[in-house]
């Protein structure tokens, strides 16, 4: 029998049908095996439901936490919630699903490679990622409109009621923090966020005015104040292991066809053979 895995996923993105013929095809190798989910699994309520439901009828545990495209909010959406509330509603499906997100109590991976608190985050990005040459926000943004690099966030994802993205930021900041701080201090933990951690993950994105758009500087340390045994994120469609103060950083992603296709056909691979990527134990 195969010892149970503690895997990871990210950027699903399942409005593609390749993308979801690649979700029908993600099966745990134990019965024992857990799912992270590292956001970006879709835009609609309806997808994410559907892609989650059916992991979570193979896998014995799975854990979500938001990308931006959950967030956003489109006009042909049939589910019109912004901001905060449409956060709450997709923790509310997963809850039906008995999928685990950032507001449940972080589970105990107790398999090989434990036991470690898995702890699901949602950390979002305020800016401070600036570009070089930039000193303040506002500089920064400019940089990137100049470049002609805006993410769609700028159109679609609504910090209701925060006032702005940083704002609502801050206030993801302090209630993981205060979870994190409450957990039990002599067991590593598994870090998941959407977004990368700390902002070396970024050093390697072709527009680099992107990286504003993916994290805070605020969660820097938090691989090593946290202990983490490894790091999960998405986001960069950058699929790959980096280390930083020893600890591992696992990005998770599938990301569109039109990245992974030419990256199976480069390197002779089939996408499904990779994912999903192994957290624990470490390979």
């Amino acid at each position: 029998m195969t010892d149970p895995r503690l895997v990871a996923v990210s950027d699903l993105h399942v409005r593609y049908p390749d993308n979801r013929s690649v979700v029908e095809s993600l099966r745990p190798t134990s019965a024992d095996d857990w799912l992270i989910v590292a956001g970006d699994v879709g835009e609609e309520v309806a997808d994410v439901a559907w892609a989650l439901g059916l992991l979570r009828e193979r896998f014995a545990r799975v854990l979500w936490v938001p990308g931006n495209h959950e967030l956003w909010t489109r006009g042909k959406d049939p589910v019109q919630l912004r901001g905060v509330q449409r956060y709450l509603a997709l923790v509310q499906a997963c809850r039906e699903l008995d999928v685990l997100t950032p507001e449940d109590p972080f589970p105990i991976w107790d398999g090989p490679g434990g036991p470690v608190t898995v702890a699901p985050l949602f950390a979002f990005y305020d800016y401070s990622f600036l570009p070089a040459g930039t000193t303040t926000v506002e500089e920064g943004l400019a940089a990137a409109y100049a470049a002609g690099v805006v993410c769609t966030d700028e159109h679609l994802l609504q910090p209701d009621p925060y006032p702005d993205r940083a704002a609502w930021c801050a206030a993801r900041i302090e209630e993981s923090e205060r979870k994190l701080d409450a957990c039990d201090p002599d067991l590593p933990t598994v870090l998941v966020n959407h977004w990368p951690l700390t902002r070396h993950p970024t050093d390697v994105l072709r527009h680099p005015e992107f990286a504003l758009w993916c994290g805070t500087t605020r969660t820097a340390d938090w691989h090593v104040r946290y202990r983490a045994a490894a790091v999960v994120y998405g986001h960069l469609h950058i699929p790959r292991v980096t280390w930083e103060d020893g600890v591992r950083f696992v990005e998770a992603s599938l990301g569109y066809p039109r990245e992974w296709r030419p990256r199976d056909a480069r390197n002779g691979t089939v996408v499904t053979e990779l994912l999903p990527r192994q957290v624990l134990p470490a390979p």
